[in-house]
This record gives C-alpha cells, structure tokens and sequence, in this order.
C-alpha cells in the first residue's frame, strides 16, 4: 500500500508525473486513460482483488445517469419523475450503498444483537476496503445529483470511472462531487506554472501537519487515551488538547496533500478544511470542518429530511438525526453514534439560544469566548472519538476536572517541550485565518525558485528530524 507519507508513493509519483505531463499535452483520452489506469493500481495496492467493487459501483452509477439523464433533454428546470424514476434511483442507490453497509456494519450489527437479545452469533472475519466510504458517497452523489437535474453533463464511462476512482481522493476523499471534477477532464491540456507551486505548497503543509505534527504528538496521546487513570488530571487534559490537534493536522494534512497533488495535475478542488477551531459555534464548526462530507451530508441527508423548511421541533430533529448518521459513518461502534449524537446536540442547543444569542453586542471579547467554548466542546467530543468506551471517556474527563493541578505545567514543558511547541502552533496558527493563509500561498508561489527549493529540503528534514519508528497511516483511512 502507497501512503501519502510515504517516500516510496513520492518516488512512484514524479515517475507518474513525468508521463503525465507529456501525456496530457498530446491527447486528453490518453490522459484520462493513463490517469484511470494509475488510479485502480493505486486502488489495488490498497485493498487487492477487492478494488474490483470501484468499477462495479462506478458501472451501477453510471448506467442509472445514463437513463435518467435522458429525462432532461430540453427541460428548463427539473423534470418531474414518475414512479419508475423514482424507484430505479431508489435501488441504483441501495445497490451503491450494499457494499458499504455490508463490509462496514454487518459485525456492528452482530454485535448489538448479541448484547440486545443475548445472542451469540460469530462476527465475521471481514477487512473494510480502504476508501469504500468515499467512493460510494461521490457515486450516490452522482445518481441524486442526475435525478434532479442539477448535473446534465453526458460522460462517458471511462471519464466517470477517471471521476471515481481520481487516486488524490480515493483512499480518504475529499468529497467531490460530479460538477467540480468531471467538467475539467475536457478542459485544454496544461498546467500552468502557478499551479505547480500551489500543488508544491498544499503537500508541503499537509506533510508537515501530519509527518511533523499528529505523528509526533500521537505517541503521548496514545499513552493517555490508553490508560487515562494512570495520568494526572493536567496529563489527561493535555492528552485531549493534543487529540485535538493530532486529528485535525492527520486529515487536514492529507486533505492539503489531495487538493496539492491534483493542483500539480491540473486539477482545482475546493477546500476541505478553513480553520475549524476558530469557529465561534458548533454551527459554523462544521462549516469549516470537512467541508466535503458536511455539505455531502447537508445536501443528501438533512435537506431531504426536510432541513429548516419544517417546524422548529423537526427542525432540530433533523440536525440531530443528521449527525447520528455522521457518526455512525465515521465508525461502527456505538461511541461514533455518542460523538454524533453529542455534536446533534450541540447544534440544536446553539439554534434554540440563537435568538438570545444575537441580541449579545458584536465585541472581540465575546466573540473570543465564543471560540474558547466552542473549542472546549468540540475537545471533548473528541474523546468520545478517539476513547474506546464511554466508561474510560468518564475517567479521562473526570481525571481531567477533579485532578487538575498547575503545578504540573513547569514539569511537563521540561519534559515534553517539543510536544508543547508543536500542539500550540497549530492552534495559533488558526488565528491567521483564510485570508492569510492565501496571502502566505501567493507569496511562496513569487518566490525565486532557489527559496522554494531551500524551503522545500527544510521541510523534509523537519520530516526526517520528527519521524517516528513506523510510518502512521492517516486516521480517516479507516472511514
């Protein structure tokens, strides 16, 4: 398997480049044929014979798009579908989904019976496909998107196939949806020179997020998350602050290293993540974190639910049961249900006092708390994340209140200075914000080429320097 973060995919990828750029110059079917062909021996090395469900699921999809596409010609604005529509959406989106909930849930499933009724069926020996979640959205994405008419674009298979299985995305998205990726397949052939440098700069942070920071910092959170009452109450809190960030620079980072890698290839991809932790609520936090599966949620889940076109109560209702559901596709346990259901809640709580809300004056300060709670809360939802049942979740929490002792600050900093340095970075790096990031990315892509280069050789022995014993994969590997 090619990690991200690993030297040989980086080895393996300037080889691909090289062809790439010659390719791409003279045929865009070519292209899109060498592209496609790369991407399923990428899917391969990743999950073997079983990376045949990506061009059965891309067949399934593509079929259904052709048939209901049919249903758009000369129309104006959605068509209205009859049953047969409806019903053969319906199933091309079971059938989608089939393998996701079979490979996914099916232990899951299992095991809840067992506890529920006593029960003691065998749970499977079954190994998820790796990227299976974020094919199979972009493929329902696809479907639903037909049968409303909002994509009306005629693809060929192959471009779909390029679309689905486009190796930058597929092994932990972004999500991306069929209007943003397949429309630049058939756009002239070159890859300008900026491009390049923007592609160089997104892998260089996202290789720093996660090669420098999360690997860094996971083996101390390891530790607590653990064995969290063999931590003192400052250790446990130092644990969940460093979670917090290990999470959000592995898949940040490798959401930078995606959207950088197909920047060198010519392609644009909306961001992933805008600074999440200096969001001012739990609202605008998933406005800002995986901004792909928020909205794909968002679009596929909430809105047909209804979204805030019912009553006050449904309302909630559906942001909660919104993030149950995210939950769960994050994990098949029950603490991935608890951590969804905790940030439903968040949600809810935050529209319910957001008319109060508004009528508080527009002050720095206030806004800062904001951030302050919203950041505390979403830290501790992490633990319920990352811990591996609710009863270890209630000792770190309790350890973190009840045995909480300055004292110990001095002694963990001598200890465990680098920790320090690279946990509070990141998290003051969020005040720099979009804007600055942008303007920080433009600045890099003037530079002289030697400065680039220079940067670029500091960033891999910052790499070389932190590197741990085995290469971590990244975290969102396993959704």
């Amino acid at each position: 398997m090619l990690l991200f973060s690993d030297i040989t995919f980086w080895l393996v990828f300037i080889f691909f480049l090289a062809i790439y750029a010659f390719v791409r110059r003279y045929s865009r079917m070519g292209m899109v044929l060498y592209v496609t062909a790369f991407s399923l021996l990428f899917f391969y090395l990743a999950n073997g014979w079983m990376m045949l469900l990506l061009p059965a699921v891309a067949l399934v999809a593509w079929c259904t798009g052709r048939v209901l596409a049919g249903i758009h010609k000369g129309a104006d604005s959605a068509p209205t579908h009859s049953w047969k529509d409806r019903l053969m959406s319906a199933v091309a989106v079971i059938v989608i989904l089939s393998p996701l909930l079979y490979f996914k849930y099916t232990n899951f499933f299992l095991s809840s019976l067992n506890t529920i009724i006593a029960s003691n069926f065998s749970l499977l020996n079954m190994a998820l496909p790796i990227g299976i979640s974020f094919f199979t959205f972009q493929a329902i994405s696809y479907v639903v998107d037909v049968y409303r008419g909002r994509f009306t674009m005629k693809v060929s298979f192959l471009e779909f196939l390029f679309y689905l299985s486009f190796f930058p995305l597929l092994l932990a998205g972004p999500i991306t949806r069929a209007q943003t990726l397949l429309p630049q397949i058939r756009k002239p052939a070159k890859v300008s020179e900026r491009c390049l440098y923007m592609g160089l700069w997104l892998v260089m942070i996202g290789l720093l997020k996660k090669c420098v920071i999360a690997d860094y910092i996971s083996q101390y959170n390891d530790w607590v998350f653990s064995s969290p009452i063999t931590y003192s109450g400052f250790e446990c809190v130092m644990g969940i602050l460093g979670y917090t960030v290990q999470i959000y620079c592995d898949f940040s980072g490798y959401s930078d290293i995606s959207i950088g890698i197909a920047a060198m290839m010519g392609f644009h991809l909306p961001e992933n993540f805008s600074f999440p932790y200096s969001a001012s609520s739990p609202s605008e936090f998933w406005h800002r974190w995986h901004i792909s599966l928020s909205t794909w949620f968002r679009d596929y889940i909430y809105i047909p639910m209804g979204g805030n076109r019912c009553s006050r109560v449904r309302t909630y209702l559906n942001n909660f049961i919104t993030m149950l559901v995210a939950g769960l596709w994050h994990g098949s346990t029950w603490m991935f249900v608890l951590w969804g259901g905790i940030h439903g809640l968040g949600l809810v709580l935050h529209k319910v006092c957001k008319p109060w809300l508004n009528r508080l004056p527009d002050s720095r300060w206030l806004n800062g708390l904001a951030v302050i709670f919203t950041f505390i809360f979403v830290a501790v939802a992490w633990v319920f994340f990352r811990i591996e049942s609710v009863t270890s979740a209630c000792q770190l929490l309790s350890r973190s209140v009840t045995d909480f002792d300055i004292a110990y600050i001095i002694p963990f900093v001598k200890a465990r200075s680098w920790w320090c340095v690279l946990t509070i970075v990141p998290l003051a790096a969020q005040a720099i914000g979009r804007r600055g990031f942008l303007r920080l990315q433009a600045r890099f892509i003037l530079l002289p080429w030697i400065v680039k280069l220079l940067i670029f050789v500091l960033v891999i022995q910052l790499i070389l320097q932190f590197q741990t014993s085995n290469v971590q994969p990244f975290i969102y590997y396993q959704f």
